[in-house]
């Protein structure tokens, strides 16, 4: 089964984690489902960009995003050239490590 490694995040992921993930299951899952809180406001229906990750390494294992992910992309805070929505990022067969970056971009729960 691959894994996801998790690079330190201050508040999600302080030391840092890996865990496994099935085939096809999303990066957002995956890290729901192991206890680590990433932001999802649109509830994984790929409509905002809370969810983004870097994909350090592993990035071409993930499948190519579509239009409408670059498009939200390019809103998100961090942008790299091997950022994903995690919601989107379905996993293959090769482990991964990503990076969770430090801001996102959500009104509501930054109370504005």
């Amino acid at each position: 089964m691959p894994v996801i490694k998790i690079l330190p995040h201050a508040e999600l992921c302080p030391q840092g984690d890996e865990i496994e993930a099935e085939f096809g299951t999303s990066i957002c899952d995956a890290l729901l489902e192991n206890g680590i809180a990433i932001e999802h406001a649109c509830e994984m229906s790929c409509a905002c960009t809370t969810c983004h990750v870097v994909v350090k390494v592993g990035y071409g294992s993930l499948g190519e995003p579509d239009e409408l992910e670059e498009d939200l992309l390019d809103k998100a805070w961090g942008l790299a050239p091997t950022s994903r929505l995690s919601c989107q990022a379905l996993m293959g067969d090769e482990d991964v490590t990503i990076e969770i970056p430090k801001y996102t971009i959500n009104h509501a729960r930054e109370n504005h």
